[in-house]
């Protein structure tokens, strides 16, 4: 090699890029006859340090795209490995030939390169200058040369070519003296021809023509000759003819002349014809880059099989507008796209609004992500989503944290973030002042690009301003095709581009000045371009119009940025002619100042690139008509060869890449050398046929990827990313939805909006992972090594019971409240999580490439044998599918993965004859795939399918079973343990002998109960045990890995665990099923003794002289003892076990038992009968395992639930709770009870073949579609949920549930509530009228246990006792609401009863002479009755009516009383009293009505207070509202999130917009008016407020009074044309089932959703003061003074009021507890208690008995909060009295139900009858409430002395967040 491609020694040059033109000569010199190429390597430039560990990689790049270059064109190479001196870099530090050292590197480096370069030469040279050599390194070098060439025969044998060595003629003897022959494959010869003498020098050439060896004329050196001279010596003739003289061939070089050619007679294929090359340096322009480039030239569609260099970006790309949806969602603002949509400029009016649904869906996309593969993801932020208004005042909190969300993710994941600031979608606001067109959008760009850098940037280190502003200035404001839809080509369009050019600049310079040092990052631009190829190349005309095309399209853009700042000088010449040409000019183009030129030039630390299409480009005279084609004299047009696409201008073409990749590299690289990036490549396809299957997106993909490869290694264009666009399906534009350029398909029809890999996903992530085309070297992939476990000792046999029956003890009298606490936390590190698979449920393939059927398969063909006759013969086809099981593998990034090996797969017979090798290569490329990424094999050796040919032999009945099933383990441990640790021999073997052998119903369906299961699953131990001894014997101290089986259990709960007899029933129902297998293994190699004793006993009582269950010999005991290395077990569900006497007669393993089994009631069903999910049997499980196998390593290998396939797709939210619940049970049995849990396999990694169920129900956590003859696999839900509790092993404590310590605001009102009907009783006492409920209460069937509000807890009566137990609890106000027809019996204020309104006299008074204020409520639902015998609340006049009421207690308690609610939860009244008739008056269907006029009977009562009364009484007065919170039933779903916002405003924005805003809600304005109009209505079911009855409502507050108790699970739910309440809000509510329960079915503890409510009351309401009016919990039952759960709900919720004062602002004032005591609950009766104080009505006396919750509200309130520990002990939180101290827990068993008569272990106390314990906690509460008074003295002078002191410290000092 000679010229710019080498040093001065002749070396190649590996440190420049090879020149542009080198492929065109190389094709030259193959057509003029040349066969091989010398490439002479750099030592030095390969190993600069000399050590093959440490390469410079570009240099190894450079020598492969040499290579490539020289195999495309037909040359091969001839490789040297050095010239002769050492280099000087390596003989400065290490000498010369002569150093020990110097040789071994020269052997390392030669054994490098033939690693490197082996497979793509074959002709290698050592040395090629040997003679330069000193005498005294000849020897040295001769004894490396010779190593050298016995290792390049070890690793290539065999092969054509050979290894040699240069020597020159002249010292041709003295070196073969040396011996050198011996180890040359031919004689690689440097010779003079010297014809300068005139007759030639022939003296080297005769020595070298007599040697027997091949001769290769390696340098042919021709002096003062001519090439024929040398190719007509007779001596060369003759050696050419010679048959037994192989000349091979001879260098070229000097027979290569202008003029002469090869003569054909010498033209010998086989001979090598050597050349060197010295290219002449030329700069790349347009028509050069179109040299020798005939779209008719075959060379340039070749396939290059060779991978891009290590590090390459691989990138998909995703745009907000197209993908994002949540087009209103947290304060987005409007954007020209979703102008564009709504005005219904897109195909079928389709909009952006909901999109793919990516703002809700970050886990969705990034899932989709990691399965790809890519190490790089590209999208854009939209602007209007950070900046409503576009401009930096305007900031959407919440749309930042959406891309916070994003970024994190991505980088979690291992994924680069690129993000493009602009991608076409300009905020409306914007817009409407010119957009693009007005000079101030550069300032207003720049602010934003400097938002998102200061935001982001942290994480960002790759920005692209713009992404195809071509597109938005031709597009978007020239032809008007795009949003903001201006036409304008001759003006606004050249003005956009300006102002684009002129804000990418200004970003630029901001992240360059304030931001580059610090972040460290790259600014660029992704400009977007065809290639433009002259139709006609050889008409100059033509290729001048191709290179303006390339000039108006992407130089227009990148001229001013890459070159000097300023439009390209063909642009502006044109322009110009043709504005002088054309009386109105076409085209207006700005002019850039000079300082803008600087400005801009050189504003790109990368190019960006987008390309689709290439044009063919013809001159024609355009005339005065503006736009591209006009202006630039043009017309384009393209092949009708290329490949079409669902665009109408996308046209495949990939060959244009290349070229266009080198135009970019010669045209903008001049000034500023910068990397490019390909930003943008994709083509759609239709959105109807076979969307999964797109073959022609596979061969686009590939066919332009490659051509990125070739610019890259053959051109040297410095190409670094390549990103293809776009990751899935979405909104395209004007084009809708119509077509799609996803990898990832999306279904638009499905609110979920499923996305599911097409077959171009697989293939790219396959390109991915070969790093490019070049197939990855086979080689076994490392595996871990496991730590095996081994016991020292056997266990004892169980006891009967066993002793694990503690665990009984320990859990079953656990509460309801107990079982459902979650916990929080996360597993140890290295904790392995796996999802399952078996192979006949996912494989198919049943008869393909050798497989042998099995059971299954006879089984499933017979027509019957599965309703609706499915099988496995497809199944998933995972057999031909593997790579895409590897993308859900990826996806999930779990740790392991559990399959089992198909036996019949690997020996068809099920013996070793029969071997298959096909099915051991489908195994190894599984294994390998899993090892390639880090995911553990768990390999199950039998899961069920039993060879046929087995089967026919007897199966496991036959005891020949255990040999042959050893040769099997025998050959899996042999062929694949070098890469499998994890080893389970037999899948459920329970399942296998009971359901297979004795129940018939499953494969090999024998029905022998009574003996046939005992048979096999003795011969299953066996053969278990002895493949465990086989892997122990032959191959553990080799492969160092665990063998176990997995057992399956469900969880046995006694009925009653408090009878003996119960819990011996539950142990042995564990041991017949679990210790059947469990006790051999783990314990003393024989079966549990009740087993024994039950199978004896029966056996005898049935008449049989032996045991129905097989025995074990001494020495096959001590042979199965201790046959496993862990404890794997498959668990679903739990049973409630029953002792029972079973049948005798019949012999059956189940009647062996004596034991009846039956479902947990209380949790919820699923998709299989008797499979309820039964989470904290789990936990109890694992506890049992724990104490009966000595404390064994467990591994949870199966489990899951199923869903029915018909019903659930995707969205599985009982898959979710299963997992969330099941996967804390886990938890709590690591982290609680100390058992060692190592890892957990959630079943199944997708749907499948499921057994007898076939495909009616699914397990997996991705979906199939087996109608799909893809079988294309969509991740569900669940998936991503289970990813996440990988990703954070567990459960870490969510900042929800951590504590904020601190004290609420000095002055916080601490209340607690009742109301009149519910309390007072005296229903008809003094003059008193009757209620709507009190009809209603003595209305048969209204109210539960037919109770009634006539004596309630007689707090008529007990004023002094009510104020008591407030003073008690330290409350500062208390709660209570006045009976209307006790002050107004009929109503009206004609009479008002003295004696009833004395009685609220007399109470106020009560309450302040204790000092606590009183807060009334006017109407707490009592309506007198005589209204309602008119109308109630849907009559008018009741406004007025209400207005009268509350004036008589405004002026006669209203000195006295200072805060007044004037109606307690309108929506109740409203809805359940009016609308669904379940509360008093019963009325159905006249809500909307009700409420309308409870609104403006409150708005009357306020403004009467605020105008005859506040100015002398002065007090508060408002409304009172309850409200839920509500979260999406799925938060990855956009009509969840609207079903939570009409659940609102449904609800709370029902009753608080009029007040606090003026009219009733939009959203529910809308709603119902176009629902009522749908059915025919002439106007809006919902009432409309007149203009001045909007002014009379609006304002009317002091404070947002709020009842709030729990949070929902929104969903949205069509009911149809149903024309009430709830066919308008359109949606239905669930919970969660981790959210513990109470004694009301609608009410959970879920304190979070206080915290939101309050936050978005403060937001929505402008954050007005607020009350918490009402929030506190029920239970029902057995009575339990010890309410733990009361205790939590309090602590929890109020901590969350403080964490809504604290962190965020909320303006809160006062919190209240429901309710005082218990009492009358509206139709629920007595059943359900809210009580802090229980009031036992079985006593004439009605005591208030303290529970345990009112000392924790009394020692809050005492504290005023919740004092942080850390600062020390605090007054408030002195611990009571030692003798009173221990509580002991009040359980379930323990608990009392009220009864008349005194029973034993009762005591009385206040008249109730409790349990000795119960008594305790009420006196220790009573006492503690004493102590809390008299501490509160102290507490109060301590805070108001303290308070002076501190004076203006700051209150968030006192607060911290912390774990409870």
């Amino acid at each position: 090699m000679a010229g710019p491609l080498t040093d001065d020694r002749g070396i190649f040059d590996c440190s420049r890029h090879i020149p542009p033109g080198t492929g065109e000569h190389l094709r030259y010199l193959h057509d003029r006859g040349v066969t091989h190429f010398k490439v002479p390597l750099s030592w030095e430039q390969l190993l600069p340090s000399g050590s093959s560990s440490r390469p410079q990689e570009s240099a190894v790049v450079c020598y492969r795209a040499l290579l490539a270059q020289l195999n495309e064109v037909g040359l091969k190479p001839l490789m040297i490995l050095h010239g002769s001196s050492v280099p000087d870099n390596l003989r400065s530090r290490h000498g010369s030939w002569d150093n020990q050292e110097v040789m071994q590197m020269f052997m390392q480096y030669a054994e490098f390169a033939f690693g490197e370069f082996g497979e793509q030469a074959d002709v290698w040279l050592t040395l090629s200058d040997l003679e330069e050599l000193r005498p005294e390194e000849m020897k040295n070098v001769l004894l490396i040369h010779a190593y050298t060439h016995a290792r390049y025969q070890q690793l290539f044998p065999n092969r054509d070519g050979g290894l040699s060595v240069g020597i020159s003629g002249s010292k041709f003897q003295t070196i073969a003296d040396t011996g050198l022959l011996d180890n040359i494959d031919f004689l690689s010869a440097k010779i003079p021809y010297d014809c300068s003498a005139g007759s030639p020098s022939t003296e080297a050439l005769d020595k070298i023509l007599n040697v027997d060896k091949p001769i290769l004329f390696y340098e042919l050196n021709l002096i003062g000759c001519r090439p024929y001279q040398f190719l007509s010596d007779s001596r060369v003739m003759n050696a050419l003819r010679n048959g037994n003289q192989q000349v091979l061939g001879f260098d070229m070089v000097d027979l290569l002349g202008p003029d002469d050619e090869i003569p054909k007679s010498l033209k010998v294929p086989n001979r090598l014809r050597l050349t060197k090359y010295n290219p002449q340096g030329s700069s790349c322009t347009a028509c050069e880059t179109r040299e020798s480039s005939d779209p008719a030239n075959t060379a340039r569609d070749d396939f290059l099989n060779e991978s891009f260099p290590a590090g390459f970006q691989w990138a998909t790309s995703s745009e907000s507008f197209k993908v994002e949806g949540g087009w209103k969602e947290g304060g987005k603002g409007e954007t020209i796209w979703d102008r564009f949509g709504h005005d219904n400029n897109v195909y079928m009016n389709q909009t952006a609004d909901l999109a793919c649904d990516s703002y809700h869906k970050v886990d969705y996309d990034v899932y989709l992500l990691r399965g790809l593969q890519v190490n790089t993801h590209q999208f854009s932020i939209s602007w209007a989503r950070v900046l409503p208004s576009g401009h930096s005042s305007s900031i959407s909190e919440e749309g930042v944290l959406y891309y916070d969300k994003l970024i994190d993710a991505l980088i979690e994941s291992g994924i680069l973030p690129v993000v493009t600031l602009y991608h076409w979608d300009l905020p409306q606001v914007l817009q409407d002042s010119g957009g693009w067109t007005n000079d101030s959008i550069v300032e207003v760009f720049k602010n934003y690009a400097d938002f998102c850098f200061s935001r982001f940037g942290d994480r960002v280190k790759t920005w692209n301003t713009f992404s195809s502003p071509w597109v938005v200035s031709h597009a978007g404001y020239g032809t008007g095709e795009h949003a903001p839809g201006v036409k304008d080509y001759v003006v606004a369009s050249y003005q956009v581009t300006h102002n684009i050019l002129k804000s990418h600049a200004e970003a630029w310079h901001v992240y360059n000045d304030k931001y580059r040092t610090k972040q460290e990052g790259k600014v660029g631009i992704a400009l977007n371009s065809d290639w433009a190829e002259p139709k006609d190349p050889t008409k100059p005309e033509d290729v001048a119009a191709a290179n303006l095309y390339l000039q108006m399209m992407l130089g227009w853009f990148a001229h001013p940025i890459f070159v000097d700042g300023d439009y390209p000088a063909a642009l502006k010449t044109q322009i110009e002619d043709k504005t002088a040409a054309c009386v109105a000019p076409p085209a207006v183009l700005p002019v850039f100042t000079a300082k803008e030129k600087e400005r801009i030039r050189g504003t790109a630390d990368f190019f960006g690139l987008n390309h689709y299409t290439s044009r063919l480009v013809t001159n024609r005279d355009g005339g005065c008509s503006p736009g591209p084609e006009g202006v630039g004299n043009l017309q384009t047009s393209v092949d009708p060869s290329w490949p079409s696409t669902a665009s109408d201008w996308i046209f495949s073409a990939p060959w244009g890449l290349r070229r266009l990749l080198k135009y970019i590299s010669a045209e903008y690289m001049m000034v500023k050398k910068v990397p490019v990036y390909v930003t943008g490549n994709g083509m759609p396809t239709e959105s109807t046929g076979d969307t999964l299957n797109d073959t022609s997106r596979v061969e686009y993909m590939r066919s332009y990827i490659n051509e990125a490869l070739k610019a890259k290694l053959r051109d040297g264009v410095d190409v670094q990313r390549f990103t293809v666009q776009s990751l899935m399906d979405g909104f395209e534009g004007k084009q809708g939805y119509s077509e799609r350029f996803g990898l990832h398909h999306v279904n638009f029809d499905d609110p979920d909006r499923p996305r599911t890999p097409k077959q171009s996903a697989y293939s790219y992530s396959e390109i991915i992972q070969q790093n490019g085309f070049k197939p990855a070297r086979d080689g076994v992939s490392n595996a871990p090594q496991w730590q095996t476990f081994r016991r020292s000792s056997p266990l004892p046999p169980s006891e009967v019971p066993s002793k694990a029956k503690v665990v009984w003890e320990k859990f079953s009298h656990q509460s309801k409240f107990q079982r459902q606490l979650y916990h929080y936390g996360t597993f140890p590190q290295g904790f392995r999580w796996g999802v399952s698979s078996s192979a006949y449920q996912i494989e198919g393939g049943w008869n393909t490439d050798g497989k042998g059927p099995s059971v299954w398969d006879q089984f499933t063909q017979k027509p019957g044998s599965v309703p609706g006759n499915p099988t496995g013969d497809v199944a998933c086809d995972s057999y031909n599918r593997l790579d895409e099981d590897l993308y859900m593998l990826r996806a999930l990034q779990v740790t392991s993965y559990r399959f089992s090996l198909s036996w019949s797969r690997i020996f068809p017979d099920g013996q070793r004859p029969s071997l298959n090798q096909k099915g051991v290569d489908f195994y190894n490329r599984l294994i390998d795939g899993l090892l390639a990424y880090n995911i553990t094999p768990m390999v199950t050796l039998y899961h069920w399918d039993l060879p046929q040919a087995l089967q026919d032999l007897g199966g496991w009945e036959n005891v020949k079973m255990i040999d042959i099933f050893n040769d099997y383990c025998d050959f899996c441990f042999a062929t694949f343990g070098d890469r499998v640790k994890l080893w389970i021999t037999i899948n459920q073997p329970h399942t296998i002998a009971w359901s297979g052998y004795g129940l018939g119903e499953i494969p090999p369906r024998v029905k022998k109960p009574g003996v046939a299961p005992y048979t096999v699953a003795h011969n299953l131990i066996k053969a278990h045990a002895k493949a465990y001894h086989t892997y122990n014997d032959k191959y553990r101290k080799s492969q160092g890995g665990l063998v176990s089986l997995a057992l399956s259990a469900d969880w046995a709960e006694p009925v009653d665990a408090g009878v003996r007899r119960e819990v011996q029933a539950a142990d042995r129902a564990l041991q017949f099923h679990l210790g059947w297998f469990a006790h051999p293994i783990f314990k003393n190699g024989d079966y549990p003794d009740a087993m024994k004793w039950q199978v004896g006993n029966k056996s005898e009582l049935q008449g049989l002289p032996d045991s129905r269950l097989p025995t074990f010999t001494e020495e096959e005991k001590r042979f199965i003892r201790g046959t496993a290395d862990m404890f794997c077990v498959n668990h679903y569900t739990t049973k409630i076990i029953s002792h029972v006497t079973a049948r005798l007669g019949s012999q059956s393993y189940q009647y062996d038992q004596d034991l009846s089994e039956a479902e947990e009631k209380d949790s919820p069903s699923t998709a299989i009968s008797e499979q309820r999910a039964v989470a904290w049997g789990l936990r109890r499980l694992l506890n049992w395992i724990k104490e009966e196998y000595g404390d064994p390593d467990i591994y949870i290998t199966e489990n899951g639930v199923a869903t029915e396939a018909a019903k659930t797709t995707v969205d599985d939210t009982d898959r979710v709770y299963y997992f969330k619940t099941y996967i804390d049970e886990a938890l709590k049995a690591q982290n609680l009870d100390g058992v060692k849990v190592r890892g957990y396999t959630a079943t199944s990694l997708m749907d499948s073949f499921e057994w007898l169920n076939g495909y009616k129900v699914g397990f997996g956590l991705h979906h199939v579609d087996f109608t799909n003859p893809n079988r294309p696999r969509t991740p569900k839900r669940s998936a991503h949920f289970y990813r996440n509790v990988i990703q954070d092993n567990g459960f870490p404590l969510p900042d929800d549930e951590k504590v904020l310590y601190g004290l609420f605001p000095v002055g916080f009102n601490w209340s607690s509530a009742s109301s009149s009907y519910q309390i007072e009783g005296s229903w008809r006492a003094d003059g008193k009228g009757l209620s709507i409920w009190d009809q209603f209460a003595h209305t048969p069937l209204r109210v539960d246990s037919s109770d009634d509000g006539d004596v309630a807890c007689d707090s008529y009566n007990k004023i002094r006792e009510d104020v008591e137990v407030l003073k008690k609890l330290k409350v500062t106000h208390y709660r209570f609401s006045i009976s209307w027809p006790r002050v107004l019996p009929d109503g009206t204020d004609g009479h008002v009863n003295k004696a009833g309104l004395d009685y609220y006299h007399r109470l106020v008074d009560a309450l302040i002479a204790a000092h606590i204020e009183p807060q009334v409520t006017l109407y707490h639902w009592d309506l007198p009755l005589a209204l309602q015998r008119v109308g109630g609340w849907e009559n008018e006049t009741i406004v007025q009516r209400f207005r009268d009421y509350a004036d008589v207690l405004f002026s006669r308690l209203g000195k006295k009383v200072k805060f007044w609610i004037t109606l307690n939860e309108p929506y109740i009244v409203a809805n359940l009293g009016y609308g669904y008739g379940t509360f008093a008056p019963g009325i159905i269907g006249k809500q909307y009505i009700a409420a309308h006029n409870l609104i403006k009977a409150h708005a009357e009562a306020w403004h009467l207070y605020n105008d005859k009364y506040r100015p002398t009484q002065k007090g508060l007065i408002s409304i009172t509202i309850n409200s839920d919170w509500a979260e999406p039933q799925n938060p990855y779903k956009q009509e969840d999130w609207d079903a939570v916002e009409r659940y609102l405003q449904f609800l709370i924005g029902w009753f608080a917009h009029p007040v606090f805003i003026g009219d009733y809600p939009e959203l529910m304005k809308t709603i119902v008016r176009r629902r009522s109009l749908a059915a025919g209505l002439l106007k809006s079911r919902l009432p409309e407020f007149t203009a001045e009855e909007i002014s009379r409502i609006k304002g009317t507050h002091d404070y947002f009074g709020l009842n709030h108790y729990t949070t929902v699970l929104s969903y949205p739910v069509d009911l149809g044309n149903q024309q009430d309440y709830e066919g308008d809000r359109g949606t239905g509510t669930s919970h969660d089932r981790t959210w513990i329960g109470s004694g009301s079915f609608w009410l959970k503890i879920t304190p979070f959703g206080f915290r939101r409510l309050l936050k978005f009351i403060k937001d929505e309401y402008s954050n007005p003061p607020v009350y918490v009016t009402e929030n506190g919990i029920s239970e029902r039952g057995a009575v339990d003074l010890n309410d733990i759960h009361r205790r939590h709900y309090y602590e929890t919720y109020i901590n969350q009021a403080m964490k809504a004062v604290v962190l965020d602002g909320v303006d809160l004032r006062g919190y209240t507890a429901w309710s005082l005591m218990d009492n009358f609950e509206w139709a629920a009766g007595f059943s359900e208690r809210f009580g802090l104080f229980f009031v036992n009505r079985s006593d004439p006396n009605f005591p208030r008995i303290p529970k345990m919750s009112s000392s924790v509200f009394a020692s809050i309130i005492t504290c005023n909060g919740f004092p942080d520990p850390a600062l020390g002990p605090h007054e408030c939180l002195n611990p009571a009295p030692e003798a009173t101290t221990t509580i002991p827990a009040v359980t379930g068993s323990s608990a009392t139900t009220m009864h008349p008569d005194v029973e034993p272990g009762m005591v009385d106390f206040f008249g109730l009858r409790l349990s000795s314990e119960d008594a305790g906690v009420a006196l220790y509460v009573t006492f503690s409430l004493l102590l809390a008074s008299v501490i509160a003295v102290f507490v109060v002078a301590f805070h108001l002395w303290n308070a002076k002191k501190t004076g203006q410290r700051k209150s968030m000092d006192l607060f911290k967040m912390q774990r409870m």
